[in-house]
């Protein structure tokens, strides 16, 4: 499922943001060897600090799985900062209307393989399947998404192949890269929900995330006491010592039953 986050409501999510930065870094970084700027195990950019807008993909648990970042061509952005070899002379497209795509990624170690939901495919087509429809509804006509040879067989053999190029495919340190066009219509979208199975609104609420992330994080540091308090049990030396543990297990049992109730 997807999440939007932007200036308007990134205060809400900045624990998202933080384990998207983290995969951000994983990805590019550790198993690309781009060349991008990594800070206390995150990859961010000066591109991150303009406000831009987050298409993130969530799994059942609220966790990120995959995201991708949406910036206004009418400002700075990478195609015209940094990549600009891609261009070849030529000027950078900007309009309100033709929105950057970059950083792309999905997390393959949280993922499975097949196709199923929670899958490398899956998700990769309802991030892309979020970047066309929060495009399609905010007035957005057209994606320029700068991408390597890889990514570009990824959209083509997801229905999503793009009506375009802008400039010529460059070398960008340790890979390539070019400049794709897509436009966020129905019927691509369609194409792209046909192929991967999706059906019905890829969105999530805000407050239901909030609520489910808030859950899972008890759920989380609950199994992280009671491995505590295991421990505790074993290591006693002295019935007093796993007396006092076994009271102090069963009363976080009680604690987490009563919250469990109280979110259910």
């Amino acid at each position: 499922m997807i999440l939007v986050i932007d200036a308007l409501n990134r205060h809400l999510f900045d624990d998202v943001l933080d384990e998207m930065f983290k995969l951000r870094k994983r990805v590019f970084a550790d198993r690309m060897g781009w060349d991008v700027t990594v800070r206390n195990g995150r990859e961010m950019d000066e591109f991150d600090e303009l406000d831009p807008a987050y298409i993130v993909c969530l799994d059942d648990r609220h966790q990120v799985t995959g995201c991708a970042r949406l910036l206004q061509t009418t400002g700075p952005h990478m195609l015209s900062d940094v990549f600009y070899d891609i261009l070849d002379g030529e000027p950078p497209l900007r309009s309100v209307t033709i929105w950057e795509s970059t950083r792309f990624c999905v997390d393959r170690d949280k993922l499975t393989k097949g196709r199923a939901r929670n899958s490398v495919s899956y998700a990769t087509c309802e991030l892309m399947a979020g970047i066309l429809e929060y495009g399609r509804d905010s007035g957005i006509q057209d994606i320029i998404t700068v991408i390597d040879p890889v990514m570009d067989r990824v959209m083509k053999r997801s229905d999503n192949a793009p009506y375009g190029y802008v400039g010529k495919t460059a070398d960008m340190g340790k890979v390539k890269a070019l400049a794709a066009l897509c436009d966020c219509t129905d019927e691509r979208i369609a194409r792209v929900r046909a192929f991967a199975g999706i059906e019905g609104d890829i969105f999530l609420d805000e407050q239901a995330v909030l609520e489910g992330r808030k859950s899972a994080g008890m759920d989380s540091l609950g199994t992280e006491l009671e491995t505590y308090c295991d421990a505790q049990i074993a290591a006693a030396t002295s019935q007093h010592e796993r007396a006092a543990a076994l009271a102090l297990r069963e009363a976080l049992t009680e604690m987490l039953r009563s919250r469990r109730n109280i979110n259910a």
